[in-house]
């Protein structure tokens, strides 16, 4: 059966957010996930994860409707201080991609780039190694499918 088979709700996605950070040197953050992770277990990969209505419900609206801006924004932030315990600059989309997770639920990643700011990286426990590399560095490792290409992309936007 195919994973288009398997949607549970079509009017529903997850929601995930992905940043490539890089530095002053044009050297982009990669980690190696767990091997206990069930998604792509020891993979490379760039910061990331979901967005959750804890992002936003907590605090208060940005409008008098009861709305939020800024919420994936939140999220990516959260997300990178989670994950490797830094500060980024301005996220800037660079695309989506979806796909359907094994349990059927349909997701939709979006993918920024932003500049490193600043902090030391300290993994959480959902990964077990970094590295800066460059794009050409990058192809030596074992990133999840399409990683490598994002990171690409923003090489040559940064370098414009």
């Amino acid at each position: 059966m195919s994973g288009i088979e398997k949607i549970k709700d079509k009017e529903l996605h997850r929601i995930a957010v992905t940043a490539i950070i890089y530095n002053k040197n044009r050297k982009f953050l990669i980690t190696k996930r767990s091997p206990s992770k069930k998604a792509f277990p020891n993979k490379w990969t760039v910061p990331g994860g979901g967005l959750s209505t804890d992002d936003y419900v907590n605090t208060p609206p940005s409008t008098k409707a009861g709305q939020w801006y800024y919420s994936v924004e939140k999220t990516l932030r959260r997300e990178v201080k989670e994950e490797v315990n830094i500060e980024i600059g301005k996220p800037q989309y660079l695309l989506d991609l979806t796909f359907i997770i094994p349990d059927g639920t349909p997701c939709m990643v979006l993918s920024f780039y932003a500049s490193y700011v600043s902090g030391e990286v300290k993994l959480d426990e959902d990964s077990i190694d970094y590295k800066w590399v460059t794009a050409k560095e990058a192809e030596n490792y074992d990133l999840i499918d399409g990683i490598l290409e994002e990171i690409k992309m923003v090489g040559e936007i940064i370098n414009r």
